[in-house]
């Protein structure tokens, strides 16, 4: 693909930072990779990573013409043509050859918004784990901390206590307070009133650290549950600090209780009309969202709240799967677009309402619909790829392992170099590697759709012998080629796709767990003015109706 010079412009941070208070549309997308960008990004940048810009594009980016701006390192070009542009002006080119009309590029990168005045926060999903510290001030959530709730158990003798991971399965079965049950968020207006017991019973939310058990245990206050609520402090890193053990394995689920009657089932659907109708969340019908997602002029996002398992059985065809839980918690895997619209569907009247009324907080403008209506909604067919696999392996090629750089660091091709999309031109120049050289790209089954935009970047740039072995290692050494499973230690300002930033607090290292305790109680502090401006939570949402 030649580079598309008129693919974007450049803007300075002043602009940036008037586009972000203007009221508009905007998507401030950071192309670097997962280690890059949660070392150090503007507040409202969504992580889209070249490696998977092209994937991911269209999911976060509905609309074509929607105004986007582009960041990166900050870094210059190398020399002329596509394969010597900073990632930006390469993802720029991409979005230009995908329709993309309106893409800015911030000159200088991260370092300029820096240098310009304003903060380069750390982690990830940064403005929802700040929304959860300014619920728990707003509502003055109660919480008990890892000690207290321990001597309650061993204490308060017949008192009846229910403990909830608001965690995804996952995450419960890595590692969980002892005797919790796995009821994510999401789930938890429906099935609160299966596993809370008598009036008197206390209910616990927890989860890793602090905004899931926030949420959790706000939700069900805002629902008007009857019962004491609180949120476990810091979860179970709190757990782990306060030198208690935590359980590993655990497979308990509100799953496994009896289906909800129909009673239970009225009961929470009442509590949640009830509690969207104070936030001011609209119901819609379906001509009206069929209406606003072919809107040219403004984003409407559509999401199934459910499960996975719900979603994969009858999940409506135009509308994503963002799990309830999980799109209050991580907002900007979802939703890319400031000032979008959103709109939630679920299929029972439960949890697409409660969802909604903390996105209203978070400042989006949120309905929902009902399920039905839309059952007859046909979606477009994804893009299918064009690249070929299984072509014959040439003995003397380069391997480019495109796989995660754990992965690599485990076991790998012999004689394989591991690389990413954003330095694979930087690695053949530092290797002198020819145009026609033979190139081997290899990927897994998790790497492969990302490996095929390699593939297709290598031959854009007029790299005539490139093939892609797509099998993974086990695949690799079925077919009779080497492999080199001793250990390596890829050096860590390479491995741009790995967030170092206190990656261990759950594997014991209790210095990283303080840290990223430190980390998000302190995340409020490091905000500007409009940045915290976006946020109506509370009695700030009810009054701004």
């Amino acid at each position: 693909m030649p580079f598309a010079t008129d693919a974007f412009r450049f803007i300075d941070a002043a602009t940036l930072r008037a586009w972000l208070n203007d009221g508009r549309e905007l998507a401030l997308l950071d192309v670097r990779e997962a280690g890059q960008f949660g070392e150090g990004h503007p507040f409202f940048a969504i992580p889209l990573p070249f490696s998977r810009l092209e994937l991911d594009a269209p999911r976060l980016l509905p609309r074509t013409s929607v105004r986007i701006v582009l960041i990166d390192d900050g870094a210059t070009a190398s020399g002329a043509g596509i394969d010597h542009a900073p990632v930006a002006q390469r993802a720029a080119a991409r979005l230009h050859a995908l329709g993309y009309s309106n893409v800015a590029v911030l000159e200088g990168g991260a370092p300029a918004w820096q240098r310009a005045g304003r903060t380069l926060f750390r982690g990830v999903n940064v403005p929802s784990k700040t929304f959860g510290e300014l619920v728990e001030h707003a509502y003055g959530t109660p919480h008990v901390s890892a000690s207290q709730l321990a001597r309650w158990r061993a204490e308060r003798g017949g008192c009846p206590l229910a403990l909830i991971d608001g965690r995804t399965r996952e995450e419960h079965r890595k590692m969980a307070v002892p005797g919790a049950v796995c009821v994510p968020n999401g789930e938890l207006p429906a099935w609160v009133d299966a596993f809370a017991g008598p009036p008197d019973t206390t209910i616990v939310v927890h989860c890793a650290g602090r905004t899931r058990s926030i949420i959790g245990a706000q939700t069900l206050r805002n629902l008007g549950v009857r019962r004491d609520v609180f949120a476990l402090e810091n979860g179970t890193q709190g757990w782990a600090l306060a030198g208690l053990t935590l359980e590993h394995g655990s497979t308990r689920s509100y799953a496994d209780l009896p289906p909800l009657s129909e009673a239970e089932r009225d009961t929470a659907r009442e509590r949640a009309r009830a509690l969207a109708e104070r936030f001011g969340v609209s119901a819609v019908d379906a001509g009206t969202v069929r209406q606003w997602l072919g809107d040219p002029a403004r984003t409407t996002y559509l999401f199934d709240v459910r499960t996975a398992e719900e979603y994969r059985r009858d999940g409506l065809p135009l509308a994503r799967h963002a799990p309830g839980g999980q799109l209050i918690q991580a907002t900007d895997q979802s939703v890319a677009v400031r000032n979008a619209r959103i709109v939630l569907v679920d299929h029972d009247g439960i949890r697409a309402p409660v969802v909604a009324h903390w996105l209203v907080q978070l400042g989006y403008e949120t309905a929902i619909v009902e399920a039905g209506s839309l059952a007859s909604t046909s979606a477009e067919a994804e893009p299918s790829s064009t690249v070929d696999e299984d072509a014959p392996v040439d003995p003397a090629a380069l391997i480019l392992d495109l796989r995660a750089s754990e992965a690599h660091q485990i076991s790998r091709p012999a004689g394989s170099i591991w690389t990413n999309r954003a330095r694979v031109f930087g690695a053949l120049r530092a290797r002198n590697v020819h145009r026609d050289a033979p190139l081997i790209v290899f990927a897994d089954a998790r790497s492969r759709d990302a490996a095929r935009l390699v593939v297709q970047d290598l031959r854009d740039a007029d790299y005539t012998g490139v093939t892609l072995a797509a099998h993974g290692i086990n695949g690799w050494s079925s077919a009779g080629w080497p492999v080199d499973d001793t250990p390596l230690r890829l050096a860590p300002e390479d491995r741009i796709d790995f967030l170092f930033f206190v990656h261990d607090r759950h594997d014991g290292n209790l210095d990283a767990a303080r840290a990223y305790l430190e980390w998000e109680t302190g995340l409020i502090a490091q905000c500007a003015e409009d940045e915290l401006a976006v946020f109506r939570v509370g009695e700030a949402a009810l009054s701004g109706r």
